[in-house]
């Protein structure tokens, strides 16, 4: 079973940067997608940015530009890199991961389809 532990947010000014932190633990397939997504209050939650297995990286169009997604699979680590923060950014953001047992790759950032989730951690922007 996989567990997903996020960290880094935090409360900072319209421009600012925050890393984002995800661990994990517990993968069974070696193939996966791994993703940022996010949820403002009275909002659904939005995928924002996706990594495959090796590498290969998708940005929702609002998030591209400012945000950089990466992984160190040694440490079994997820980042999100977030620059030039908005007020409208501000909400909790979670990581999530897909596994495919028969091999795969990210297409698709809807929240339904990806089944392992962390806890989420606050991002607030102020202008």
């Amino acid at each position: 079973q996989v567990q997903l532990v996020e960290s880094g947010g935090s409360s900072v000014q319209a421009g600012g940067s925050l890393r984002l932190s995800c661990a994990a633990s517990g993968y069974t397939y070696s193939s996966r997608c791994l993703g940022w997504f996010r949820q403002a209050p009275g909002k659904k939650r939005e995928g924002i940015a996706l990594i495959d297995t090796d590498d290969t990286t998708t940005y929702e169009d609002s998030v591209k530009g400012r945000f950089t997604i990466s992984q160190d699979n040694a440490k079994n680590t997820l980042y999100l890199q977030m620059n030039s923060l908005k007020p409208e950014d501000t909400a909790m953001y979670y990581c999530a991961v897909e596994e495919f047992p028969d091999g795969g790759y990210c297409y698709t950032f809807t929240a339904t389809e990806y089944h392992s989730w962390g806890q989420g951690t606050q991002v607030t922007v102020s202008s």
